[in-house]
């Protein structure tokens, strides 16, 4: 790794990339290898796969003690887990989402022939915005699906009683928040349900995988019989359902994520304060804060682009930092009414999105997890700085060999 210095030495312009191998945002966790080979081993042992194995049970019950909530059914994968929740609560008509998710929240509604309907957000949260939400409901609503945006609680209150008052469901799409916690209660006890990711990405990972938490007796027995075909026993389809069980090495793996969850919380928490200190004070930059006072995961490091403020816009700094092997993302972009099919269905969408618009068009999220030390995000930072400070500079050099440029020039 290469600490670059001036603007020239960028890799943009021909130079050597700062890091020889790609810095992801976000490469798995392992956690104890040996406990995982161990685990492994039982399984092969046993010959028990899958089909709610004695690994799959224990992932549930620590998951629902975690969280503290009643029920946890693991999943095959966190859109499974919601395509599941969606028909388990009886969804129908049009559902009320943020386009500020990634595409499987939709596709999740839209795959069963249900309407989603786009909602802004927060401009500054970056979740759902309830005083939206009442304006979009109409006699086809049946639902609210709230998004956790970075681990980020959405208003869960306001949403309760706007759902409440409407005689609506509410569904909380949690993918980012596990660990995280809302007016000191744990994700995973709010609405009629969440649903929780375990793809590799995610911190806490089970290989791939999703779970649905609920305290909610009988829609939990429901999505049981829903994941299982609707088996009820040998030979005793009592539901229509589909496969959406969790295997035992995903759930092996779990349960050696969770052994480790405090290390990669940490790990977490250690590089989100160094990108504040690093990235402290630069104009047109903004970054994501988490509330103190709330349990979070730290999974994400998101910042914001002012292109007029910092002199360069988002998207060049992105080009950049790719130069560089640090391979920043532009989640979500540019939202989910911008992608087929919905620009087709909803070309007229933009007008009521303003923040989800502005926001697609700043946000950037950089590498981080446990394999993400300080002398990386010092690299990393430095680079941005670089980007800030001579902007119109870098911009002017590309300008001589490149053709076009217009689309990197704030």
């Amino acid at each position: 790794m290469g600490i670059k210095t001036a603007y020239s030495e960028l890799a943009i312009f021909g130079n050597p990339p700062a890091f020889t191998e790609p810095l992801h945002v976000g490469r798995p966790n392992i956690g104890d290898r040996e406990r995982l080979l161990q685990r492994i081993n039982d399984m092969l042992d046993r010959r028990w796969l899958s089909n709610h194995g004695p690994f799959v049970q224990e992932f549930e019950a620590e998951v629902a003690r975690r969280l503290g909530v009643k029920h946890c059914i693991a999943m095959c994968n966190g859109t499974v887990a919601l395509e599941i929740a969606i028909r388990a609560l009886g969804l129908t008509g049009e559902v009320i989402v943020p386009s500020f998710t990634f595409i499987a929240t939709a596709h999740a509604l839209q795959w069963q022939e249900i309407t989603p309907v786009f909602c802004d957000i927060n401009e500054r949260t970056h979740t759902i915005d309830p005083a939206a939400v009442e304006r979009m409901i109409t006699p086809r609503t049946t639902g609210i699906i709230g998004v956790h945006v970075w681990g980020q609680p959405c208003e869960t209150e306001a949403l309760t009683r706007i759902a409440e008052k409407r005689n609506l469901q509410l569904l909380f799409d949690a993918s980012h928040a596990f660990g995280c916690s809302s007016q000191g209660w744990n994700i995973g006890n709010f609405g009629r349900a969440e649903v929780f990711s375990f793809h590799a990405t995610k911190f806490c990972n089970t290989f791939e995988g999703g779970a649905i938490t609920t305290n909610d007796n009988e829609l939990a027995a429901k999505i049981r019989l829903m994941k299982n075909f609707g088996f009820a026993g040998y030979d005793n389809v009592i539901y229509i359902g589909t496969n959406g069980k969790m295997s035992e090495v995903c759930a092996a793996m779990g349960l050696t994520s969770l052994e480790s969850l405090d290390s990669f919380i940490q790990a977490n928490r250690e590089n989100y304060e160094t990108y504040r200190r690093e990235l402290a004070g630069l104009p047109g930059v903004r970054m994501v804060e988490f509330d103190a006072s709330e349990r979070c995961n730290y999974q994400y490091i998101i910042i914001e682009i002012d292109d007029a403020e910092a002199g360069i816009s988002r998207d060049l700094i992105l080009r950049i930092l790719h130069a560089e092997n640090i391979l920043a993302r532009r989640y979500f972009y540019p939202g989910c009414h911008r992608m087929e099919p919905y620009r087709s269905y909803f070309p007229h969408a933009d007008l009521l999105l303003p923040n989800t618009n502005a926001v697609a068009r700043r946000v950037l999220v950089l590498p981080t997890g446990t394999t993400v030390n300080e002398t990386d995000i010092s690299a990393i930072c430095g680079i941005i700085r670089l980007c800030i400070l001579h902007g119109q500079q870098i911009a002017s050099e590309l300008s001589k060999s490149e053709v076009d440029t217009t689309a990197y020039v704030s």
